[in-house]
């Protein structure tokens, strides 16, 4: 028998962290993120960090668990995600697994094999010199011309995987598309529901501005300043994320203020629209639309998903 795990995500801002709490206290689960930020500490404001109240009690996984100096890619994520999933499953429990972060959630579920590969680190070094000296952009365009399926997938300012898909090619001679679509054609090892939370455009694209309006007056410019005062720059892995690296270019003297902002705002919107094209390629996803719904209504629909799945009996 297949172990059960639930999948719970959807786009930026949708409603995911206090619908995946009410879940988690109706069903008997816990939380595993599967957030490329929030399992840095410190890095709270800008990866609109589960807070001690908002888990009411719930235990949360891979959050605050990595130094934001430290790199974190999805080979590190499978490998920490699996790990608490025994501990879940010891203790009878049902894993929730919550966050926007597709490739983590599709590495996990289908157990995908993203193994990092033993290129020479000089031709990785090599390339993230160009990335900082030539642009994303330039990068992307190396991507194409090798991989003309990867680049479609990758989006250019995914500098990090954009440099291990070109790594892949240069220790194999093959693209890594196809090794990709081989791996997620696999079937899954669990008996799983993929819950994509979602609103409608106009609505969710109101509730990001209003998220980013109250991660400014909360006070996510004095956390980059603490973060930049620390040592961290943009082109370690944790600064990557929305807010941070708009902010410090703010701080570098890069843009100005109303700029940054502006930019943070329409890149997350741009980010939520990329997270629903990926959602929609899944297989085997089940849509919960939170469009005039109460949570209690909501919860009584993921719960006949649940039953339907055969998660719930």
């Amino acid at each position: 028998m297949k172990k059960k795990l639930l999948i719970l995500t959807g786009p930026t801002a949708v409603g995911k962290t206090s619908l995946s709490v009410k879940a988690a206290k109706r069903f008997g689960g816990e939380i595993i993120s599967a957030d490329s930020m929030q399992v840095y500490r410190g890095m709270d404001i800008g990866s609109a960090k589960v807070t001690r109240e908002e888990m009411d009690g719930v235990p949360h996984h891979l959050i605050d668990v990595l130094d934001p100096g430290e790199a974190f890619h999805v080979v590190r994520f499978k490998e920490m995600a699996e790990a608490v999933l025994e501990g879940i499953y010891e203790r009878g429990r049902l894993p929730i697994l919550t966050g926007g972060t597709g490739f983590y959630i599709q590495a996990l579920l289908y157990d995908i094999d993203f193994t990092e590969n033993d290129a020479d680190p000089s031709y990785r070094e090599g390339l993230e010199a160009l990335a900082r000296t030539r642009g994303a952009s330039y990068l992307h365009g190396l991507l194409r011309e090798r991989d003309p399926g990867a680049a479609k997938e990758i989006h250019e300012n995914n500098v990090k995987r954009v440099i291990r898909a070109l790594e892949f090619y240069e220790k194999t001679g093959k693209p890594i598309s196809g090794h990709n679509k081989t791996e997620r054609e696999k079937a899954s090892p669990y008996r799983f529901a993929y819950v994509v939370l979602n609103r409608d455009r106009a609505e969710l694209y109101r509730r990001i501005d209003l998220r980013v309006d109250a991660m400014l007056e909360g006070g996510l410019l004095d956390e980059v300043k603490r973060l930049k005062a620390m040592g961290l720059t943009k082109d370690m892995v944790s600064m990557q994320g929305l807010g941070y690296k708009e902010l410090l270019s703010y701080l570098d003297g890069d843009t100005d203020y109303a700029e940054a902002v502006r930019v943070l705002k329409r890149d997350t919107r741009h980010f939520a629209k990329r997270q629903l094209t990926w959602f929609k390629r899944e297989r085997q996803t089940d849509w919960l639309s939170l469009d005039e719904k109460t949570e209690e209504e909501a919860l009584k629909e993921l719960e006949e998903i649940l039953f339907r799945r055969e998660l719930l009996s």
